[in-house]
């Protein structure tokens, strides 16, 4: 798929540079797993025409693993000195380096990287480097069928862990802190034998105190923080497994004495935010621009008379993906931002909330927060697990 990508994005070489003790962070998703750096490694992938895609891999040790999947240098010469070598059988137009891209990987590739690949190459093929973001934004976009099967184990683990997390299992009303259920989040990461690429992190909202914010967000509760009847907790979860990452966001009600469910007012908060996630998700489709469907669900939430935010994210190899982002950036009229547009089988973190002055809580504003993995199909999005359509409840 790679050499596709290349053509589509006009780069003729596409050169990774993995640094010993220092690795880039797009090497894993180029090269086999953990190819010990000599120094330096540099993964090159060129277009070669009739001869479709080659892959060159110049590195400090021979590894069988590197050469099953890559072509190899001479042994008897540098990976600079073999680098140039190929430059000069063939130079090309256009060579994609990880630099000016406006997000991590993106811009991955270090000075002295650079400066290695540049005298190594010489002046001329220093003036043909550009910048690989989209091709890079492409490819770990993309995703593959082999993956989906792992990815759906590890939202119904996230899913199961959330719902232990938000339970009488984990919570006494009046005794447990926000500080415990993080540590027993993380315990159960520890025995599932997996981990997490952010904190589990809880917000509780509670009648008659307003929480702090944070970059226009509800805060994170501080872990002294003790869960108690009434409150509204929020918990931002998410997994890393097989070298993939998930984020799910949900809502529980802490009982009162003689209460059977959350009242009237929290249920129509969430059924709002049910609804925000379906405005989006008919709004979707393969090839549409980002920008436009984050537009558009606002704009219906508007005629609706309901407060909406829209903050999705594209799912994958990393919690917070490179890919089209739905959300306040994607509709920017920037003249120098690319529409980005929806790829189809991609995975996104559908991430959203909608607020409303809650009756019950003496009109006090509430903050409705979802997010849920999801998967484009022809017809929008569909949930990798069903969605939250009632509050959990913590007796």
């Amino acid at each position: 798929m790679l050499l596709g990508m290349m053509r589509r994005h006009d780069l003729d070489w596409w050169i990774v540079v993995n640094e010993e003790f220092h690795g880039d962070p797009l090497t894993p998703f180029v090269a086999p797993a953990h190819p010990y750096a000599g120094n330096r490694d540099i993964f090159v992938f060129i277009d070669a025409d009739e001869d479709g895609l080659r892959k060159i891999a110049l590195t400090g040790y021979a590894e069988e693993s590197v050469e099953r999947v890559f072509e190899s240098g001479s042994r008897t010469r540098s990976p600079e000195e073999n680098l140039r070598d190929l430059y000069e059988a063939d130079p090309p137009e256009r060579i994609g380096l990880a630099i000016d891209g406006h997000r991590g990987m993106t811009r991955s590739l270090t000075r002295s990287s650079y400066r290695m690949l540049s005298e190594a190459l010489g002046p001329e093929a220093t003036r043909r480097f550009v910048s690989a973001e989209p091709l890079i934004e492409d490819y770990l976009d993309t995703r593959i069928p082999e993956e989906l099967p792992h990815f759906e184990t590890l939202v119904h683990l996230t899913e199961v862990l959330a719902r232990r997390a938000l339970s009488n299992e984990t919570i006494t009303p009046g005794q447990t802190t926000v500080g415990d259920v993080r540590r027993f989040l993380l315990d159960a990461l520890w025995a599932e034998g997996v981990t997490t690429w952010f904190q589990p992190d809880l917000r509780v909202q509670r009648a008659g105190r307003s929480g702090p914010t944070s970059r226009g967000f509800l805060a994170v509760s501080k872990e002294s923080t003790v869960i108690k009847r009434g409150d509204l907790v929020h918990l931002d979860f998410g997994i890393s497994y097989m070298g993939l990452d998930s984020d799910w966001q949900k809502l529980a009600y802490v009982l009162k004495k003689g209460e059977t469910d959350a009242p009237a007012g929290l249920k129509r908060g969430l059924a709002n935010t049910n609804l925000l996630q379906d405005v989006l998700m008919q709004a979707a489709r393969p090839g549409r621009a980002a920008g436009e469907i984050y537009t558009a669900t606002l704009a219906k939430m508007e005629e609706k008379g309901i407060e909406a935010r829209v903050y999705s994210h594209p799912l994958g190899n990393h919690g917070h993906a490179l890919g089209p982002s739905i959300d306040f950036r994607s509709a920017s009229s920037n003249p120098g931002r690319r529409p980005r547009r929806l790829r189809p089988h991609s995975w996104i973190s559908i991430e959203l909330s909608t607020a409303l002055a809650v009756p019950e809580w003496n009109s006090q504003k509430v903050f409705f927060m979802e997010e849920d993995p999801a998967y484009l199909t022809d017809e929008g999005y569909s949930f990798f697990r069903p969605r939250q359509e009632t509050f959990y409840l913590i007796r």
